[in-house]
């Protein structure tokens, strides 16, 4: 019971959005009964492929991972089911976490590289606009 309360402590932060004033789930944690923490299905609302094959592909790089794979609801709906087995070793949402960080760090990265692109490419042009005067 304490570790089923530790586990939502650890995914609370994720679990709501603000948007217009109200409350909106953006995470629900899915557990079958009579299972245990090392396989937890994470509904994602507002997601697509888009997340759902990213965040997959970086859970799987994790040893510890077992099994990790996404299903889209239906076409018309824009929620994910994320589910995540590991080898028993620790529970499911440790990876889930540190997959979303890797996966942000690697967003910012490429945006970090993309922004610098864009500064050297201005500053070439500035200084050819310059050399023609």
């Amino acid at each position: 019971m304490e570790e089923d309360q530790e586990l939502e402590r650890k995914i609370s932060g994720l679990k709501t959005s603000m948007a217009e004033g109200e409350r909106k789930t953006v995470l629900e944690m899915v557990q079958a009964a009579g299972t245990d923490r090392h396989c937890v299905t994470f509904v994602l609302h507002e997601e697509d492929h888009t997340l759902g094959n990213s965040l997959r592909y970086m859970i799987m790089k994790n040893p510890e991972v077992e099994f990790c794979g996404y299903t889209t609801t239906h076409p018309s709906e824009s929620k994910i089911n994320l589910r995540i087995q590991t080898r028993g070793t620790l529970p499911a949402v440790e990876p889930f976490q540190r997959g979303l960080n890797e996966l942000m760090n690697v967003c910012q990265h490429v945006l970090d590289k993309f922004e610098a692109s864009i500064k050297d490419y201005k500053d070439q042009k500035a200084s050819r606009n310059e050399s023609t005067f």
